[in-house]
């Protein structure tokens, strides 16, 4: 495998482990009434490529899933993220 695989790989584990970790402490802070993680940073997560683990999290621990911005903005960075990866495959070859 080559060496750029293998740091991409390490890079998506570790922007999906935040984004488990960010969205989990977002519901406890909801649940506690404390202050709240911004929207923005949660759509930042996903959107650098924490997006399947942040769509997984939402709907496993139930945190923000009558959002519609929430329900419909991730599939939607999840899409273009996949759409823009065989671009680049494509276009690499």
């Amino acid at each position: 495998m080559p060496f750029e695989v293998k740091i991409m790989l390490v890079y998506l584990l570790a922007v999906n482990i935040a984004s488990i970790i960010v969205c989990a402490f977002d519901k406890y802070c909801a649940v506690k009434d404390l202050r709240r993680v911004p929207e923005k940073t949660l759509f930042l997560l996903s959107a650098i490529g924490g997006s399947v683990c942040m769509l997984a999290t939402m709907k496993i621990i139930r945190h923000k899933t009558l959002h519609k911005r929430f329900m419909i903005g991730i599939p939607i960075i999840i899409v273009l993220q996949i759409v823009m990866t065989v671009a680049v495959i494509y276009l690499t070859r």
